[in-house]
């Protein structure tokens, strides 16, 4: 993804119409996705597999990540695990440093790790406080801040940003977590605006994403109404959709929610 080189290229699927969505090339890149062991952050994994890329699956979850690899090995896709909790930004570091060693870049880089405790403010701990803006804002940040660097150095590459409807709009019982999605949407048009100056070659993303049929939900609202719900695959299209415009354009930042969202606008 160096300024010097062809825009990724982009196959639209025929015969789908609006809904097939676009197709591109990532032979020879290699991308990192956190909390990529289920929900989103599985299905933009086997996507960008799908794709050709290389992939690294950052996660905590290290049976369910090793799972996850096992299944694209067997299809003949490249994915390999590395345990990273992303609110660690001493064990982040040494995750670059050690592909950097091996002589490995991070082409893409993916942060969608993301927790959230649904209380009232009144019953918070600081602790819960502490363990959702450590993992949605601080962990992101750390992740940018190892990648965007060594983006510039090689002078290209993409950072996507996992945003929310929390980013733009909260509701009860989402304080945490709207504070977090709402900071990183900030600091992901920071980065937008810097990457404008410092390095054409450098795409960065936001994508808010409205509510999806994962883990992420179902656990904690088992009786939650599918039929409002989107499937985590039509969001990790949009991170190939995002990858796969030419280098004259930019997705600075994209929304997809299910028809019903009641959180957006």
């Amino acid at each position: 993804m160096a300024a010097s080189e062809p825009p990724t290229s982009v196959r639209t699927k025929e015969g789908t119409g609006m809904g097939g969505g676009a197709q591109v090339d990532l032979h020879g890149k290699q991308a990192l996705v956190t909390g990529a062991a289920r929900g989103l952050g599985a299905a933009i994994t086997r996507k960008l597999a799908g794709a050709g890329a290389s992939v690294v699956v950052a996660d905590v979850r290290k049976d369910l990540a090793q799972e996850l690899c096992d299944e694209l090995g067997r299809d003949g896709l490249d994915a390999r695990f590395v345990e990273m909790d992303v609110r660690d930004a001493a064990a982040v570091a040494a995750v670059f440093r050690d592909l950097e060693e091996a002589g490995e870049s991070v082409d893409i880089l993916v942060n969608n790790a993301a927790v959230d405790v649904s209380k009232p403010i009144e019953h918070l701990t600081a602790t819960e406080v502490t363990r959702v803006v450590e993992t949605n804002l601080l962990g992101p940040m750390y992740l940018c801040l190892e990648s965007y660097r060594r983006m510039i150095a090689r002078g290209g590459g993409h950072i996507v940003n996992i945003l929310s409807t929390a980013a733009n709009r909260t509701w009860t019982e989402a304080g945490p977590y709207a504070a977090g999605k709402s900071g990183l949407r900030a600091f992901t048009h920071t980065l937008f605006k810097e990457a404008q100056r410092d390095c054409v070659g450098i795409g960065v993303t936001g994508i808010i994403a409205g509510g999806m049929e994962t883990p992420f939900i179902m656990e904690r609202f088992p009786d939650a109404d599918v039929s409002m719900l989107q499937s985590p695959d039509i969001v990790a299209d949009t991170v190939l959709y995002a990858l796969s415009v030419p280098a004259g354009s930019a997705v600075s930042e994209l929304v997809v929610v299910p028809r019903k969202e009641p959180s957006w606008p």
